[in-house]
C-alpha cells in the first residue's frame, strides 16, 4: 500500500524533529499522479523560534516554492498527527486534494476533533481525509516524547 510507504517516511522525519527535540511530526507532498515526493519537512518551531512552522506548513511552503505557485491542487498531503486549525486552514488555502495522516488528535486536531475546521460553511475548500495511518506508530513516538519532556521538567533520572 503506497500510504504506507509515504507514511513510514513521515514518521523517519518525525523522528528527526524528535532528535532535534522539536515535537515529533513529520509530513510529505505527494504528487499521487507521479508518486514523487515534492517535499518533505518536520517540526522546527523551537528552533527557528516561530510557531507557525508545523511540519505541514513547511512542507505546503516547500512545495509551492519549488512548483512556483501558491495552490497545490491534486497533490496529497501526508503527515504523522491530526493537523490543528492553522495547519487545516493551511491545507485548504493551498488546494491540497487528500490529506492522510496517522493519529488522532483529539486535544489539538481540528480536522475529525475539536473545530472539525473542514465543517465549517466558511471553507472554501475541503480536502478527502484518510485518518489513522500507522496510527499506533504515530502516535507511539508522540507519547515517547512528550513522557520525556515531563520527566525532564520533573527533575527524575532519564533511562
Amino acid at each position: 500500500m503506497a500510504e504506507n510507504k509515504y507514511m513510514k517516511r513521515c514518521l523517519e522525519l518525525a523522528q528527526k524533529a524528535f532528535d532535534e527535540d522539536e515535537v515529533p511530526i513529520g509530513a510529505l507532498i505527494v504528487d499521487p499522479q507521479s508518486g514523487m515526493i515534492l517535499s518533505e519537512a518536520h517540526n522546527i518551531s523551537e528552533h527557528i523560534l516561530d510557531a507557525t512552522a508545523h511540519a505541514e506548513i513547511m512542507a505546503i511552503r516547500r512545495a509551492c516554492e519549488k512548483l512556483g505557485t501558491n495552490r497545490l491542487r491534486g497533490m496529497d498531503l501526508y503527515v504523522t498527527l491530526e493537523p490543528c486549525t492553522m495547519c487545516a486552514a493551511a491545507i485548504s488555502f493551498a488546494r491540497i486534494e487528500n490529506l492522510y495522516f496517522g493519529a488522532y488528535d483529539p486535544k489539538g486536531g481540528a480536522v475529525v476533533s475539536g473545530v472539525r475546521f473542514y465543517e465549517s460553511p466558511t471553507c472554501h475548500h475541503r480536502p478527502q481525509i484518510h485518518g489513522g495511518l500507522l496510527e499506533d506508530e504515530c502516535s507511539l513516538i508522540l507519547k515517547k516524547f512528550f513522557k520525556n519532556k515531563r520527566k525532564k521538567t520533573s527533575g527524575l533520572p532519564q533511562p
